[in-house]
């Protein structure tokens, strides 16, 4: 069993999609979850700051983590270290104290402590409140969501994810446009659908080239498209200068609803598709009216993606019913605070066993 320590405040958010890089991902905490398996792209997720090999749970009190210690098989050698953490500052513990008692704790168990270079780190998580899922609007919501819970996770520590998103901050890109996404977003996003080594993931209205970066950067082909030519060659260049020489990708001008790219079912069908529509109450977009290009890119994602796909639309109100209208099925639907006056509402997308019969509402 492993532990997984969240970033962000949007647990189910994060625990969803904790589970592109592991398996049985189950939220016990304010900022923490378990799994039964993990894997390397632990490494890649956006709102998961590591994933500790578990020694065990208990409460959230410092006796209770060191009684547990004691008690516990160990089969390691070598050096270590102790690190505590209060998660989101919700539990009150004195991280010094835990980390002072649980390192004698081992050190009366024979290691030596080497607080720089440890051949073993353990880490101690404590979190204490109330499990919140304000953001889901539709989908599963876990059982733990709503009650009072006080967990703390120990365990030695066996992946982080790699904390780089500032790096690629959007004003810092030689091509920049208001109003561009967040990388830590874009990769969580990426995660969702479906990135990773080798896959193919389309961004149909790619913009500057946000979501490609994250997608690319985690080991995918990427491909954007979008109907303004100075943002295919502003994405071409911020690719450029962000993804590896060893990556493949390209940008082209075109239609979201009309997609040149192969369909599902064959050998060059898309893998993931992503897409942040257009905010506002626009009349126009392009040659298109609002309604008719989220509904046209919805429709032609499903024509090229795997049937084993996803699709993820992030937009600023619901496009459920257009979703189904095209043959998806709502995994679920997230809605993320941006700021005061606007919300993403995250839309993960599976193809549907049979088509609708009947209106869906």
């Amino acid at each position: 069993m492993y532990g997984l320590e969240l970033a962000g405040e949007e647990d189910v958010f994060a625990a969803y999609e904790a589970k592109s890089a592991a398996a049985g991902v189950e939220l016990v905490a304010p900022g923490l979850a378990t799994a039964g398996s993990v894997t390397d792209r632990v490494e890649t997720l956006a709102y998961t700051r590591n994933a500790i090999e578990l020694i065990g749970r208990t409460d959230a009190d410092v006796g209770s983590a060191r009684a547990l210690l004691q008690a516990a098989p160990i089969e390691r050698q070598g050096t270590v270290a102790v690190r505590a953490r209060d998660v989101r500052g919700t539990s009150e513990i004195s991280t010094q104290q835990a980390e002072r008692e649980l390192g004698s704790v081992l050190v009366d168990r024979g290691f030596a402590v080497d607080l720089d270079d440890p051949d073993h780190l353990l880490r101690v998580l404590f979190s204490s409140g109330v499990v919140d899922a304000d953001e889901v609007a539709i989908g599963p919501v876990p059982d733990v969501v709503g009650e009072s819970v006080d967990v703390c996770l120990v365990g030695w520590l066996a992946a982080e994810s790699a904390r780089d998103f500032t790096e690629r901050k959007p004003t810092d890109r030689p091509f920049f446009q208001p109003g561009s996404m967040a990388p830590i977003d874009a990769r969580a996003y990426a995660n969702v659908a479906g990135a990773g080594r080798g896959r193919l993931v389309v961004d149909p209205m790619c913009g500057t080239g946000g979501v490609l970066i994250e997608a690319g950067l985690v080991g995918s082909r990427v491909l954007g498209i979008d109907a303004q030519e100075k943002m295919v060659r502003g994405t071409r260049e911020n690719l450029e200068t962000y993804l590896p020489e060893s990556a493949e990708f390209g940008v082209v001008r075109g239609d979201a609803t009309a997609l040149p790219l192969c369909d599902s079912g064959t050998p060059d069908a898309v893998d993931a598709v992503v897409f942040d529509a257009p905010y506002g109450r626009q009349s126009k977009i392009a040659r298109h009216e609002l309604a008719a290009l989220v509904e046209g890119a919805l429709a032609d994602a499903h024509r090229i993606c795997r049937s084993d796909g996803r699709t993820v639309l992030v937009a600023d109100r619901s496009w459920r019913e257009a979703a189904i209208s095209t043959g998806w099925e709502l995994e679920a639907v997230f809605r993320r605070p941006v700021h005061r006056s606007l919300d993403r509402y995250v839309h993960v997308l599976s193809e549907a066993d049979d088509p609708p019969l009947e209106d869906p509402l």
